[in-house]
């Protein structure tokens, strides 16, 4: 059965979209650390991160770094914060947030209901900050 990661790459449900190439995508998560949470997802389904392939590790640290460049950029934060935990969906994807603090990276602060123009605007500014970095593998607003 596909996982709700999965359901989000194909289409089946609803995703902010910050990059898409054929290895992997990066969208909002639903229940953000801090605005500009962006999960980065290899579109294989895998479940622990050390079982990507070796190629597939590689150009996912590089979408992180280049997703993380752009949260730095839009939201002018202390630091970017990086997690990888693979609890919550067995399928691997990598957090990347802006961070003022530690407390930043406490998964009990999670937004269960975060504000939806918020999110929009977020995905926006993450997206302009890629373009502006010099990425093209990044998907329009609609």
């Amino acid at each position: 059965m596909a996982t709700v990661f999965t359901k989000i790459i194909d289409g089946e449900l609803p995703g902010r979209f910050v990059w898409r190439d054929e290895h992997a995508v990066a969208f909002l998560s639903i229940n953000p650390l801090t605005t500009g949470h962006v999960l980065v997802v290899p579109v294989a389904e895998v479940d622990h991160w050390i079982d990507l392939d070796a190629g597939v590790w590689a150009h996912l640290n590089e979408v992180v770094r280049a997703v993380g460049q752009a949260v730095d950029r839009a939201f002018d934060c202390a630091r970017v914060g990086t997690v990888i935990a693979g609890f919550e969906v067995p399928h691997v994807h990598v957090h990347v947030f802006p961070a003022k603090a530690m407390a930043d990276f406490d998964f009990r602060n999670a937004a269960a209901d975060p504000n939806s123009d918020e999110m929009d605007d977020a995905a926006a500014a993450i997206r302009r900050a890629l373009v502006d970095l010099g990425h093209d593998v990044v998907v329009s607003e609609t």
